[in-house]
Order: C-alpha cells, then structure tokens, then sequence
C-alpha cells in the first residue's frame, strides 16, 4: 500500500515562491498517476497537476499553468511541486496523490480518479 507524505508548507508574500515535496512510499507499480491537488475553505478540492508515471507526462490546469512546475525525485522517491510567482487564491491546503485508476489518464484532473491521498501540507499567500 502506499504512503504518502506532503512537506514544505508555509507563509509567503504575493510574488513568492515555495516548494512542495510529497514522500512515497511503497510500491506504485501498479499506479498510473501522480497528482497534486488544492483545498482552499469552502471550495472543493481541485487538481491542479498530475503526471502519467510511465513516462512522466504533466498536465496542469489553467490556473496554475506557467507558474508551478512538477518533478519526480528518483533517488529521494519524491514528488516535487515548484510553486512560483504564488498569488492569494493559491491559498490552500495542498495534497499528493497517485491513482491506480486509468480514468487519471485523461484532462479532467478529477480528486476522484484518485485512491492514495498525503495527508496535506498548509499554504497561505498574503497579499
């Protein structure tokens, strides 16, 4: 079963830039997706990229296109979310998936096409 723990949560200013990291652990074998996705308060959870595993191919949704930037870890088994130019309503808590359902392979970035969830890592952008 996996595992998957989100860090590198915080404070920044408008204009700032943080950098998430999601642990896994266990095997993803038989998984097809990563993904990152957002809870802002009272709104519901949105994806906001996911990578294909066999062959690390991203989508990002239009939100956050340009500014944040996905990466796998090999040899620390992360996943890593390089967040840029951070605006207010990037304000969230933040959470790590994979998916070991083939419906993650298309553009819909779907939380339900997800089945292992982290536990989440707070983000909050001031203006």
């Amino acid at each position: 079963q996996v595992q998957l723990v989100e860090s590198g949560g915080g404070s920044v200013q408008t204009g700032g830039s943080l950098r998430l990291s999601c642990s896994v652990s266990g095997s993803i074998a038989s998984a097809y997706c990563q993904g990152w996705f957002r809870q802002s308060p009272g709104k519901e959870r949105e994806g906001l990229v996911r990578i294909i595993i066999e062959n690390a191919s991203p989508l990002y949704a239009d939100s956050v296109k340009g500014r944040f930037t996905v990466s796998r870890n090999f040899a620390k088994n992360t996943l890593d979310l390089q967040m840029d130019n951070l605006k207010p309503e990037d304000t969230g808590m933040y959470y790590c998936a994979t998916s070991r359902n083939f419906l993650c392979l298309g553009t819909s970035l779907r939380s339900s096409d997800f089945d292992s969830w982290g536990p989440g890592t707070q983000v909050t952008v001031s203006s």
